[in-house]
């Protein structure tokens, strides 16, 4: 009982700690799960296997080939492209927009950010326009997207380790349609919502294109990965550790190319890898690790199940919106690890399909941090931009966009998910 309590403590400790000091949460997450071995809650051999391996090589490998990719400018020059064919600028901003929610299924939010946002501000730049609410746009739409891709945000990637899922079942699952048609549900939702506050620019665009692809090398690479992620089906149905192994390959032959062709420093790529999130993300592995392995997670399912009883409809819509509001204000990393064994345990005491809960899970907890400049990684990275150029982003303004955006979004993939799942 001792250490159950202890688990409970020190979770909820860093829990808190997450959101009142977000800068700090790799440390948080570091000392929690050495305190979880010290105190004996769990052996270094349990909180080692705790770890999702298959996530995390996934998780690495796509930082190491984005890192080459994002050198590459090719999606800077598709960016450019796409602005000197649109018809007007509320146009080219809808596309850019529609781009960047392309690139993030495949990329992590954060990297396509960056690849995008600098030329939405040379845009904006060229017209003589507030970049604001296009940086916004294009922060919230990344964030989109990375939902509907195993490989697209570490949510996703969460999902797929957590349930056993592939890449194509994120497309076709059990012989239904997946999470990437919600998502894509939701996008055409979302865009009306964004056409609405762009609809006034309705001059022709001018952007002289500068952008020169250096290689397409990084880009063969990134279709090459995910054409053998999608038929790694056929030879790993259990979703071992194949996803995770080719990333790495993958990404370890990017970063390889890069030395030997562009001469970059192979030091300073490693070291300049987001090694935050990746010790931070198994940080999070471990102290959930230490619920489950204490009986809380199976405690938290048998508490929800009686409160829904057998009103899955109820239980569904609760799951979805709980995480929607929580996420708008709290990392959605550690809270979907500690609640997607609640989920499928409810699902399992209710006797329905898991995947109702568990893609309703993760819809709430990706999109809701859509709503909030603290929501989610790429938002802070997008105020960012902004404050640096010189148009600070008020929490408000940020709202005014990003509610009416997320909205949209989940209730058009939650009614989704409900007629085709439950």
């Amino acid at each position: 009982m001792e250490h159950k309590i202890t688990a409970l403590v020190i979770f909820i400790a860093a829990y808190l700690l997450f959101i009142t000091l977000p800068a700090r949460r790799m440390w948080i997450a570091i000392i929690g799960s050495l305190a979880l071995i010290l105190l004996n809650v769990m052996s270094p051999n349990e909180a080692f296997w705790s770890i999702n391996w298959n996530v995390m090589g996934m998780f690495v490998g796509m930082l190491l080939l984005v890192d080459v990719f994002m050198g590459s400018k090719v999606p800077a020059y598709l960016a450019e492209l796409i602005v000197d064919r649109s018809r007007s600028t509320a146009w080219s901003i809808i596309f850019i927009c529609i781009m960047t929610s392309f690139i993030s299924a495949f990329v992590e939010n954060v990297a396509t950010v960056l690849i995008v946002a600098p030329i939405a501000i040379e845009l904006a730049r060229k017209l003589k326009i507030n970049p604001t609410e296009m940086i916004i746009a294009i922060a919230i739409s990344s964030n989109l997207q990375g939902t509907a891709t195993l490989i697209g945000d570490p949510p996703s990637m969460l999902l797929g380790g957590f349930a056993k899922m592939n890449f194509n079942d994120f497309f076709f699952y059990h012989g239904k349609p997946g999470i990437f048609w919600a998502v894509q549900l939701g996008a055409a939702a979302s865009m009306i919502v964004l056409y609405f506050f762009f609809r006034r620019h309705k001059e022709k665009t001018a952007l002289v294109r500068v952008e020169k692809v250096r290689s397409w090398l990084p880009a063969g690479l990134l279709v090459g990965l995910i054409l053998l992620l999608a038929t790694s089906a056929w030879w790993d149905q259990g979703f071992t550790y194949t996803a995770g192994s080719l990333c790495m390959v993958f990404g370890l032959a990017a970063l390889a190319w890069a030395q030997i062709v562009n001469r970059h420093s192979l030091l300073k790529s490693v070291k300049d890898l987001d090694w935050e999130t990746t010790l931070f993300l198994a940080g999070v592995f471990v102290m959930v690790g230490s619920l489950t392995s204490t009986g809380w997670i199976s405690a938290s399912s048998d508490f929800l199940s009686g409160l829904i009883g057998g009103n899955i409809f109820l239980g569904y819509t609760a799951i979805v919106f709980i995480s929607v509001v929580l996420s708008a204000f709290i990392d959605n990393v550690p809270f979907l690890v500690a609640m997607l064994p609640v989920a499928s345990g409810i699902a399992q005491r209710a006797q329905v399909d898991p995947s109702l809960f568990l893609f309703g899970l993760l819809i709430g907890a990706s999109l809701g941090g859509n709503i909030t400049p603290i929501g989610a990684s790429a938002n802070i990275v997008a105020c960012g931009i902004l404050k640096k150029e010189g148009y600070p982003v008020t929490f408000g303004k940020f709202v005014s966009i990003g509610l009416p955006f997320t909205l949209a979004a989940v209730s058009a993939a939650y009614l989704f998910i409900w007629l085709i799942w439950h």
